[in-house]
């Protein structure tokens, strides 16, 4: 199967996440206060305009990608609940702070960075779910293991595009986001 295939069913993937997300009640969010208490933790720590800060959110980005990456030949679980649950969070939270502040500011919040960091989350685990399948392929038929390396040397080249887009997206991020949402 062809790349754009990939492509196309990531962003699928990430649709039903983003579809379970608005339908997600809002009073789930009490449910997780815990959760929401570490990311407003975690937000006291990536101080906006800091060089740091940019690392950190590159880091994390680069780290969520090639892990999905390395486990995707594990029945694509990680490329799969990847795309689908940061889906599931953009809408949701999206959904919540929109309530709470507006769209306007949400959208200000998400496309400077998204414009990079959504094609980046694509891009990469498109390539994961297609060496982790051809990984499972190879696995099972012996005709298709002298394939494995051919596509794995294509989707790092995929993986290398994406892990470029997630430098822009954390520099936008932490420079011109906060000037736009405050």
């Amino acid at each position: 199967m062809s790349y754009k295939w990939w492509s196309f069913i990531a962003i699928f993937l990430f649709g039903i996440g983003l579809a379970v997300g608005l339908a997600t009640p809002t009073g789930i969010a009490d449910l997780m206060s815990e959760d929401i208490a570490a990311l407003e933790e975690l937000s006291r720590i990536l101080l906006p305009f800091s060089f740091l800060t940019v690392i950190l959110i590159f880091i994390k980005n680069v780290s969520a990608l090639v892990i999905s990456f390395v486990l995707s030949p594990i029945l694509c679980l990680a490329p799969i609940l990847s795309l689908t649950v940061n889906g599931w969070l953009l809408a949701f939270i999206s959904s919540a702070v929109a309530q709470e502040e507006s769209l306007g500011f949400v959208l200000a919040a998400l496309l400077p960075h998204g414009i990079f960091e959504l094609p980046a989350l694509i891009i990469g685990q498109a390539a994961a779910l297609s060496f982790g399948t051809m990984a499972i392929l190879a696995l099972l038929r012996k005709r298709r293991r002298s394939l494995l390396l051919p596509n794995l040397k294509q989707n790092l080249k995929y993986l290398l595009v994406a892990l470029a887009l997630l430098l822009p997206a954390a520099i936008i991020e932490t420079y011109i986001t906060p000037l736009l949402i405050t």
